[in-house]
C-alpha cells in the first residue's frame, strides 16, 4: 500500500515539475541493491527505501540485538540522507517496523542520539517478521533536501 501511495504521490508531482526527473541513487558507501534503491529522489523530496542493520558489504550487524541494529539502522539513514546533502532534521515521517515493539522501544536514548532537532512524524508497526528472520527492525523515511 504504502509503495502505491509513494507511486501516486509522484504521479501526481510530476506535472507540476515539467521535465524533472525522478533520480534512484544507491550510495557508494551503502550495499548495491538490485531489486530495490536505497533513496528515490525528485527534486527536494527524497524518499529512503526500510533501512536494516547491515553494513556496507551486506553483512549483518548485531545479530540478536535489538539495540546494535537500531544503531546500525540509524547509521545506514545517516549515510542515505548525508549522500543528498541532508541530515535527520530534514526527515520529516519515518515507518519504523519492528519484530518487537517493548524491546525496541528500549532502544530510545540511541535514537535521541540521532534526532536531536525533534522527531519526524512517526508510526511504530509491529509484524512477525522482516526479509529476513536476522532483522528485528527496519526504519524507512521521508524527508526535505535543503536548497
Amino acid at each position: 500500500m504504502m509503495e502505491r501511495l509513494m507511486a501516486c504521490l509522484l504521479c501526481a508531482l510530476a506535472p507540476i515539475a515539467g521535465a524533472q526527473e525522478i533520480q534512484r541513487i544507491n550510495p557508494d558507501e551503502m550495499t548495491q541493491p538490485t531489486a530495490y534503491t536505497h533513496v528515490v529522489r525528485f527534486e527536494r523530496l527524497l524518499f529512503i527505501a526500510g533501512q536494516v542493520s547491515t553494513d556496507g558489504e551486506g553483512n549483518v550487524v548485531g545479530a540478536g540485538d535489538m539495540r546494535a541494529q537500531v544503531r546500525q539502522v540509524h547509521e545506514n539513514l545517516k549515510a542515505v540522507l548525508a549522500s543528498q546533502g541532508a541530515d535527520f532534521g530534514d526527515v520529516t515521517k519515518i515507518t519504523i517496523y519492528t519484530t518487537d515493539i517493548d524491546t525496541f522501544r528500549e532502544s530510545a536514548d540511541i535514537r535521541a542520539e540521532y534526532w536531536t532537532e525533534g522527531a519526524p512524524a512517526s508510526t511504530l508497526v509491529q509484524i512477525d517478521r522482516l526479509a529476513r528472520p536476522v532483522f528485528l527492525v527496519e526504519i524507512e523515511a521521508t524527508a526535505i533536501a535543503p536548497d
